[in-house]
């Protein structure tokens, strides 16, 4: 039952549909084809345009076991790896012997990967995969071909509704607790603008990712948490959310750089490019048997540690051998991107240091989908289906946004035959009575996102957490002091960003201080050892009556 619900108008207009899909990234957008196959009519709810999600800056590609010799085991064991001790290992087995299925249903949907002149699909490699396994597409345009080609689907069948440039708000439920819906805003001008309310049997939540939570992120600047935020206040669970990683290698454009910054793929690392330091030696060499290509996060790290040791901003990729021709045809787009800065890579080493990438926690899902709201399910980066443990494994994301959007459409199909998704009255009552979260003003965002970047960044310690939780308590009290005072900030776009991220923000700060360990991509300075005793474990965060987010370890 929904307990809390930001700050916002009464909804001024109502749509209706079966089933309401948040998300337009690879993940909402495959749910939306499948459930149609059912006959279900459908809502895609998106908050840019179609194709402006986190799926089309995806450069590596789709990770699945599709080369000769390689085999779902070998995946299987690659991503538990990865995962350090936090994978749910039947969720990685689902996912890697659905995915390349899954892969060929998305080839066949209309996804154009790179092929040979043999006609066969190119393989790559990243990181953490001991074989050539990613699937790509336009050298280093792989998530902008999957976009295009589903967007093109979406656009073929017409009973898929779209709302574009729409930020959900809150979910509606029914007398039961069952979601029954949500409340949204629509921008710009039309028959279906300002608060509105999408009456539905089901809602999908594929919302993408919070990297907006760090100053300096690949997440496109509408990865505010959106999904996770509407789940807290909803009532549901999430799981994991210490666990951001970083990407070891994005575009390094000087100390002030705020927002999103270009990402440069880890395949350029698995066509062969070196890490350097500024007088061009290899510290990977040595440091893991995998080099340049050992796991995320311990690339990470090993960047990191050499930018402290050496009183450095930033780290080198050296990839000057692979020849113009090379970069032309294999990162046309990584390569149009750095000379957009001044860089060439095919005569100079690309200055790279970590950013904020993929949120490997989310809102806790079962093999299906379901979170722990009934009617709601959740799927892609917006979800922790246990797959990703506490460090994903590159390319996994992509394959995890098909493999579980497809199993989160056959339980709505299933349900739907079987006369279990009926229609839903919205429990007026509950909503009205639900606490109201009050909004901090629109600045609020980059002090949050300040305070995130020091206190909870790749590198974390017990007194640089309370300084970010203490900062943001302050955020929040403000907030609650205007309200009272009757001088609140003003409900608008902006500002229910900012209390989204406020929420994920502490949610994740109250995790990662409460995880007295270092594992995958959460590094503790003050506990640099694993400690699978105490902490082979996941952390469930609810939101207490209060408002306040509560994490509570799983039992072992």
């Amino acid at each position: 039952m929904s307990t809390h619900r930001l700050t916002a108008p009464a909804p001024g207009w109502t749509a209706t549909t079966d089933v309401v899909v948040v998300g337009s990234g690879v993940a909402g957008l495959t749910v939306a084809l499948n459930v149609r196959k059912a006959g279900l009519r459908v809502m895609v709810v998106t908050k840019a345009m179609l194709d402006d999600g986190s799926t089309r800056w995806a450069q590596g590609g789709v990770a699945a076991a599709l080369g000769e010799g390689d085999t779902p085991e070998q995946h299987l064991d690659d991503t538990l790896v990865a995962g350090a001790g936090l994978c749910d290992e039947e969720a990685v087995r689902t996912l890697v012997t659905e995915g390349p299925d899954a892969v060929r249903r998305l080839i066949a949907t209309g996804a154009l990967f790179d092929r040979g002149e043999d006609g066969e699909i190119l393989l790559t490699r990243e990181g953490g995969h001991h074989r050539d396994r990613i699937v790509h597409a336009g050298g280093d345009a792989t998530g902008a071909e999957i976009s295009r080609a589903l967007v093109a689907a979406v656009h073929t069948d017409p009973g898929i509704e779209l709302i574009e440039h729409a930020l959900v708000l809150d979910l509606l439920t029914d007398a039961v607790g069952h979601a029954a819906g949500l409340t949204l805003h629509v921008m710009g001008e039309g028959r279906r603008d300002g608060v509105g309310a999408v009456r539905a049997r089901a809602v999908v939540l594929a919302t993408g990712g919070m990297g907006q939570v760090f100053s300096a992120t690949t997440n496109p600047a509408v990865s505010t948490g959106d999904g996770v935020a509407l789940a807290l206040r909803a009532g549901a669970a999430v799981t994991d959310l210490e666990f951001v990683q970083f990407h070891p290698t994005v575009l390094w454009l000087g100390p002030e750089a705020e927002g999103q910054q270009p990402l440069v793929s880890e395949a350029v690392r698995g066509e062969g490019a070196h890490l350097v330091d500024a007088d061009g030696v290899r510290f990977m060499v040595g440091q893991h048997e995998l080099a340049e290509l050992a796991p995320r996060d311990i690339v990470a790290k090993a960047i990191t540690r050499r930018m402290q040791e050496q009183g450095a901003e930033h780290m080198f990729l050296d990839g000057r051998h692979f020849g113009a021709e090379m970069w032309e045809h294999r990162f046309p787009t990584i390569l149009a991107s750095c000379r957009a800065h001044g860089i060439d890579p095919v005569t100079e080493p690309i200055p790279v240091a970590p950013a904020a990438h993929y949120a490997s926690g989310g809102v806790r899902t079962d093999p299906h989908g379901r979170t722990s709201v009934p009617g709601l399910y959740a799927c892609g980066e917006v979800a922790c289906t246990g797959v990703h443990g506490a460090n994903r494994l590159a390319s996994n994301s992509l394959l995890e946004g098909l493999v579980f959007a497809e199993r989160i459409a056959a339980d709505l199909t299933g349900r739907h035959r079987a006369g279990e998704l009926p229609e839903r009255t919205v429990d007026v009552e509950a909503a009205r009575s639900a606490h109201p979260v009050p909004l901090p003003p629109s600045e609020a965002r980059a002090e949050i996102q300040r305070l995130m970047s020091h206190g909870a960044g790749v590198l974390r310690s017990a007194a640089s957490m309370a300084d970010a939780a203490a900062g943001l308590g302050l955020i929040a009290e403000q907030g609650y002091a205007h309200a009272a005072e009757e001088k609140p900030a003003d409900p608008r776009v902006e500002t229910w960003e900012a209390a989204n991220l406020l929420l994920v923000a502490t949610a994740l700060v109250a995790a990662a201080a409460q995880r007295a360990e270092t594992r995958g991509c959460h590094w503790r300075e003050d506990f640099p050892e694993r400690d699978d005793a105490h902490w082979r474990r996941h952390l469930i965060t609810t939101l207490a009556a209060t408002g306040g987010p509560v994490s509570t370890p799983e039992e072992q």
